[in-house]
């Protein structure tokens, strides 16, 4: 009996058991034993893994997480690792492995497919950064939790007459803060694909207290492009092993020193939130459920086909083949048309 891989990379999200239940299921009922690996690439450099069945995966869809577990390990900052993984799916006498992950997950995948291994990747995101896919699960989840904190942050920020800077995830990408910013009506939102001065949101602040408004609410993402906050916000911060900054870890976190420096500014009283991991806990939304099971039941098809070295995407309403290195080459961002229709119910 042939046998197939899974491991699930990076932070976790929304969907991932639905596609750890559909690999699992199509694989069994097709002949195959199916072994998941723990705690992302973590499991396969040390043969960590648990086998699992069609019991072992009844209804996780529903659940948020990941029953296998995750982590930030990166082979290819291990000396000879890449190949260490190889070697191990070999000797496991692996036919195959599926990696859902994000753009750094996926770029071991690539680099392990360029050495010989077959892999087939499933893109993760709570970011919605991965090229050659229109959406990725847990992205849908994650902008609702968005849209829920703003709604609620509305009443206190009124009733108290406050400016509130609520900090998103999103390094590199803003798609979180601008479709959780518009959904939940952010009065301004500052994304990492458009550069931004301090000088712009003072006068924004005070033009909107100006025109009889009693609070504000900034949609803030964590790699927002301000030079003046990056400069503070990465003293001395700590990195994983990827080379990120850990948000979680920084001295001061960008949504406090923005809010410190509003209110010494402009003289509003200001607050900051920061969402954090709320946004990718939880139990998946529907439509995170029924897209992590397509890809996931997509990637065994590619497994049975041969399509190794791609990845399972959304492309309209089709669930298709792309290679790995499109999805990883540069990260998918926000485009330009869309924040200048998020910018005309700024104020």
């Amino acid at each position: 009996m042939r046998k197939i891989g899974i491991l699930t990379g990076g932070g976790d999200a929304p969907g991932l058991n639905a596609v750890i239940r559909a690999v699992t299921v199509k694989a069994i009922k097709d002949g195959y034993e199916v072994i998941g690996f723990k705690y992302g690439w973590a499991g396969p450099m040390k043969k960590d893994y648990v086998p699992l069945t069609l019991a072992d995966v009844e209804d996780i869809h529903r659940q948020g997480g990941t029953i296998l577990g995750s982590s930030r390990t990166n082979p290819a900052e291990v000396e000879n690792g890449l190949q260490v993984v190889k070697d191990n799916l070999e000797q496991l006498g692996l036919y195959a492995l599926v990696a859902s992950g994000g753009e750094d997950t996926l770029g071991v995948a690539n680099k392990l497919c360029k050495i010989g291994a077959r892999v087939v990747g499933v893109p993760k995101t709570i970011d919605n950064d991965i090229s050659a896919t229109d959406y990725t699960f847990g992205f849908d989840t994650a902008i609702n939790r968005v849209m829920e904190a703003l709604d609620r942050l509305h009443t206190t920020a009124k009733s108290h007459q406050r400016v509130i800077v609520v900090e998103i995830m999103g390094r590199h990408s803003g798609w979180m803060a601008l479709y959780g910013g518009m959904a939940g009506g952010a009065h301004l939102i500052l994304v990492p694909e458009v550069e931004f001065s301090l000088r712009q949101v003072y006068d924004f602040v005070n033009k909107r207290y100006s025109e009889g408004n009693t609070y504000a609410l900034i949609a803030l993402a964590e790699g927002a492009k301000c030079p003046e906050l990056i400069k503070e916000v990465e003293k001395e911060a700590p990195r994983d092993a990827f080379g990120h900054i850990l948000a979680t870890k920084v001295k001061r976190p960008i949504a406090q020193v923005l809010a410190e420096k509003i209110e010494e500014a402009t003289g509003k009283e200001t607050r900051h939130a920061i969402l954090g991991h709320m946004q990718r806990g939880g139990d998946p939304s529907a439509f995170d459920r029924v897209l992590g099971t397509r890809l996931g039941f997509k990637a065994m098809e590619m497994v049975e086909q041969g399509e190794f070295g791609k990845m399972a995407a959304l492309s309209g309403e089709e669930i298709v083949s792309v290679p790995l290195e499109e999805a990883v080459g540069e990260l998918k961002l926000v485009d330009r048309a869309r924040y200048e229709l998020a910018k005309a119910f700024f104020g």
